[in-house]
């Protein structure tokens, strides 16, 4: 690129050097011509007035009288009548500009000059314009180049920033150049070094995300299946296939759960379910694994709650909680339901040691863990929770009390429905 700019610039100049330059040479040397014409003819004017001045005055006319006069570049030849021609200088040789003028005493007065006189002072003039115009066509390559790097080094830059967007470097330069045109397609690579950033974030988010959403009903399934090939009793083998094939349909509505965040992660589609139902839900897949280390899970609070929300994402919310308890707190795990409002209130509290206190509010934020895990657990969770206009809170750090905040709906009578019970 930066050959093709300088050379079309140097062509330009040259153009116009050429334009230019040969109606200047014509237009100097017809003036040079003209001007030795008129000086030949000035000349020969002025000697024949001398001549009629000494005629007049009887003064002798002489070639020594008539000599300083004339130029020593010029031949004169002054005719009088009845006496001889008088010759002042050399007779040129070649080609000559000639003059000829009458005086009022009938002489005959004749200035010659040779045109090579004229040709070199257009060969001087000639020079000068050869000169100028190198020096033109000189700074014009030194524009041209200066031009070509302006332009030629942005689009160098511009290249190597858009190979490293697609090596995978998507960081912005935010660098301009002052060309308009170039800072514009500077503008949209910075654009779009910003959106690639963000896939590459959401990608990589809903790649940990789903690693650990993924792990916990993927062993509770593993389990499920575990018990079904060590034992031969059909209704046992029935019940805990139906028990799998429940941990199944979980599954894929964690799977949908998670690809749905990664579009949008405000997009839910809630409804209004039964919270009965999905805390029993939890307490079967959990008591295994917590019967396995001496520990229980329980439930107590408000029956027949109806609540707003997905019912597979309230699952994994609390999945997280009781997951989150199982590995860091201890002794009993339980979930109450209550009612605040108008709305409905799941809280999850263990025995264990809690939240720190360097820690507090920023539990939910990502990496952040006070065991050796990878902290998403907890910022999964209130994303879901957040994804159909709930909320999860931390209400309390020692012991942890963890309360997921739902939108309820006015419940369905029932006898029983303010004893509070304990599963």
């Amino acid at each position: 690129m930066r050959r093709r700019l300088i050379q079309s610039t140097l062509a330009v100049v040259l153009v116009v050097i050429a334009v230019f330059g040969v109606s200047l040479v014509i237009v100097e040397t017809r003036t040079i011509s003209n001007s030795a014409q008129a000086r030949v003819e000035s000349e020969a004017l002025r000697l024949a007035s001398i001549v009629d001045s000494r005629v007049l005055a009887s003064e002798k006319v002489n070639a020594d009288v008539l000599r300083n006069p004339v130029s020593k570049d010029q031949y004169a030849v002054i005719r009088m009548p009845g006496r001889a021609p008088i010759e002042i200088g050399t007779k040129p040789q070649g080609d000559v500009i000639r003059s000829t003028q009458m005086g009022e005493e009938g002489e005959t007065v004749t200035v010659q000059e040779p045109r090579s006189a004229v040709t070199r002072e257009v060969g001087r003039t000639l020079l000068i314009i050869g000169l100028v115009a190198l020096l033109a066509v000189v700074a014009a390559v030194l524009l041209a180049v200066r031009q070509a790097n302006r332009l030629a080094s942005p689009l160098t830059d511009l290249a190597e920033t858009a190979e490293r967007l697609g090596s995978g470097d998507p960081r912005p330069r935010h660098k301009r150049y002052g060309v308009p045109e170039l800072d514009r397609v500077a503008d949209v690579l910075d654009s779009s070094a910003e959106r690639i950033a963000r896939m590459l974030t959401a990608e990589r988010r809903l790649a940990a995300d789903a690693s650990h959403q993924l792990r916990t009903p993927l062993t509770a399934l593993s389990m499920r299946l575990e018990e079904i090939t060590l034992t031969d009793d059909p209704d046992t083998v029935k019940e805990e296939a139906n028990v799998a094939l429940t941990q199944v349909e979980r599954l894929t509505d964690v799977v949908e759960r998670l690809l749905t965040n990664s579009r949008d992660p405000r997009t839910g589609s809630a409804v209004s379910f039964d919270l009965d139902e999905v805390i029993q839900q939890q307490l079967a897949e959990w008591r295994p694994a917590y019967r396995n280390v001496g520990r229980a899970i329980v439930s107590s609070g408000k029956r027949h709650l109806q609540a707003v929300g997905t019912p597979g994402a309230v699952a994994q919310v609390l999945a997280a909680l009781i997951e989150n308890s199982l590995m860091h707190g201890g002794g009993t795990v339980a979930l109450r339901t209550r009612v605040t409002g108008n709305q409905a209130v799941i809280e999850v509290t263990d025995e264990g040691p809690g939240v720190p206190a360097d820690l507090g509010a920023r539990i939910f934020e990502r990496t952040i863990s006070g065991r050796n895990s990878t902290g998403i657990g907890l910022a999964v969770a209130r994303d879901l929770a957040e994804a159909d206009g709930g909320r999860l809170e931390l209400l309390q750090a020692q012991p942890p009390v963890f309360g997921l905040f739902l939108s309820r709906t006015p419940p369905v009578h029932r006898p029983d429905e303010s004893r509070p019970t304990v599963r």
